[in-house]
């Protein structure tokens, strides 16, 4: 692996009190994008403006290329740091040259507004750039920082002006730390994501590693919707409609938590109240009856509730499948896409980070 472009090492930032940004380290190579991820008021942001030089830290310290930026005694002015910022709101269109996003909202003929801009760029020493783009601004930045800059774009031209862009700053071997609230967002563009929570990242890691191995229950409700079936371990197993599911780690008599994706459920109908047998990637069938259905475009969402217990359950089915509710059902569950977690979670997600 490259040597770091960019390194924070345990960067604290506190306003009235409060840690806004939490002992945070981090590290980006040459030509890697790395996301921060996390809901609206974790501390992204605040960590991107840090970098920046736009807000001080007060603690911990900053490296570009193994040279500190910020630390005891240094504070490295932001024209020095070879850093690019791109805000949320108030920002250029990235797909956009310097003369369109100039001339955006202006009124008249394209000749017109071709030669007020000119006229207006003249002013301020920038007609060498009236058909250069916003990426192509800077002279080559180390490190770019990006705070949501693709959110106020359509689904349709998001995709490839994304895509575009991140490819030209790769390319050049800039170090992108990009910040976003969306999951989906991040895992296609990010080689990195760092999920941030209340001010701490709580996890960092490939995106295929944390979406299939989520460090608590907030972390794979964060993702997407999850299912939870509460149990307790007795003899390092946990009983459960399900059959057993093995707990190692837990101690006798903890509460805990199985979580499974709506899409690891598997479905079958009831033929005169058999179930199916059971199979070593799912386990025990268990009877349930649905409570509602509804198709969303690309997939049917299906709701349970199970006969044994009423646990509340949802599976999502490729294409239309909309049994009437009241229909009984056997679901059987991914046994190795489950994971097992402390009950006390639960506590965690009426903080409202959980998308359960």
């Amino acid at each position: 692996m490259p040597a770091p472009r960019l390194e924070i090492r345990n960067v604290t930032r506190a306003f009235g009190g409060r840690a806004v940004v939490d002992d945070v380290s981090l590290s980006v190579a040459p030509g890697q994008v790395t996301c921060l991820l996390g809901p609206s008021g974790c501390g992204k942001s605040t960590t991107l403006r840090i970098i920046a030089g736009v807000e001080t830290v007060d603690a911990g310290e900053i490296f570009m290329d193994g040279e500190r930026i910020v630390g005891p005694g240094v504070m490295t002015p932001p024209e020095d740091r070879h850093t690019g910022l791109m805000f949320q709101d108030f920002a250029l269109f990235p797909h956009l040259s310097v003369s369109d996003n100039v001339a955006f909202g202006l009124k008249g003929t394209r000749t017109e507004k071709r030669l007020r801009v000119r006229e207006l760029l003249e002013k301020v020493g920038l007609t060498r750039y009236l058909d250069a783009y916003p990426h192509e601004l800077s002279p080559r930045p180390k490190i770019m920082l990006m705070d949501e800059p693709f959110s106020g774009l359509d689904n349709r031209l998001r995709d490839g002006i994304r895509d575009e862009t991140l490819a030209v700053l790769k390319s050049e071997g800039a170090a992108v730390l990009l910040v976003t609230h969306e999951p989906e967002e991040a895992m296609r563009m990010a080689d990195e994501i760092a999920l941030m929570r209340r001010g701490q990242i709580v996890q960092q890691g490939a995106p295929y590693n944390i979406y299939n191995a989520p460090v608590d229950r907030e972390a794979a409700g964060f993702f997407s919707d999850i299912n939870v079936i509460a149990g307790k371990v007795k003899g390092a197993l946990v009983d459960t409609a399900f059959g057993q599911f093995l707990a190692p780690g837990h101690p006798d008599g903890a509460e805990v938590e199985i979580v499974i994706r709506p899409q690891h459920l598997k479905i079958d109908f009831d033929r005169a109240g058999v179930g199916p047998s059971p199979t070593p990637d799912h386990g025990v069938w268990a009877k349930a009856q649905v409570e509602r259905a509804r198709f969303v475009g690309s997939e049917s969402i299906v709701e349970f509730r199970m006969v044994s217990d009423g646990t509340p359950l949802r599976a999502t089915i490729p294409n239309v499948f909309l049994p009437a509710r009241g229909t009984p059902l056997w679901i059987a569950i991914r046994r190795d896409r489950c994971y097992i977690f402390p009950a006390e979670t639960r506590r965690m997600a009426r903080g409202g980070d959980l998308r359960a």
